[in-house]
């Protein structure tokens, strides 16, 4: 697989996961972090990037398969 070909499905990964984002919610798992404390907000997505993380992993490991 030539280089190109690799950016290029891995820019679609990215825009796949992007736009499924706005759908799933992703960002407001139970066991994210979030903060509140007057103007200030503190928001760490611990369970939301370890999501991604194993989904990541996954399409890449799957993608190692076919080369």
């Amino acid at each position: 697989m030539g280089l190109s070909k690799t950016i290029m499905i891995i820019g679609g990964v990215l825009f796949l996961i992007g736009f499924l984002m706005q759908f799933l919610h992703l960002g407001k798992l139970p066991g994210d972090i979030v903060f509140k404390k007057g103007n200030t907000t503190f928001y760490f997505p611990v369970v939301t990037s370890i999501l991604v993380s194993i989904v990541l992993s996954l399409i890449f490991y799957i993608m190692g398969r076919f080369r």
